[in-house]
């Protein structure tokens, strides 16, 4: 099986604190985190802005994948997931995310093609590994 690696470090604490993230591949060297990165407009990254590109791009993989055994080989898929944290007691806690699928899938039958897309999301690795709400909407053109 695969096993991939990301690594975090934060200097300070609170607010005052800055984080540098990185992964494996490097395709993410040491961007910046933070509390200003989270929540307000700072440059860098944070943690849900991750959580939503890994979300949509593991579901728009799966999709992809279950198209081809359905014999599709010609399309686009574009996906956008929006994740949300929400303040929970004295914490905070990822409630929801929210996938908005637009598709083209020449011969698709809409019918079967929203069967396939509910299967993906449901059971795509990072749907699975989420505790939240998931939704999706979705266009087929």
């Amino acid at each position: 099986m695969t096993t991939r690696s990301g690594s975090a470090k934060y200097e300070g604490f609170g607010k005052d604190g800055v984080g540098h993230v990185s992964t494996q591949s490097g395709v993410l060297s040491d961007q910046k985190y933070g509390f200003g990165t989270r929540f307000g407009d700072e440059p860098g990254t944070n943690p849900e802005e991750l959580i939503a590109a890994a979300h949509a791009s593991c579901f728009t993989m799966a999709l992809s994948f279950a198209l081809a055994r359905e014999g599709f080989s010609d399309g686009t898929l574009q996906t956008t997931a929006k994740v949300t944290l929400d303040k929970q007691g004295e914490g905070f806690a990822i409630t929801r995310s929210d996938l908005t699928l637009t598709a083209s899938v020449p011969g698709m039958d809409a019918d079967r093609f929203a069967q396939i897309a509910a299967d993906a999301k449901a059971n795509c690795p990072v749907s699975k590994v989420l505790n939240a709400e998931i939704t999706l909407e979705h266009t087929l053109t």
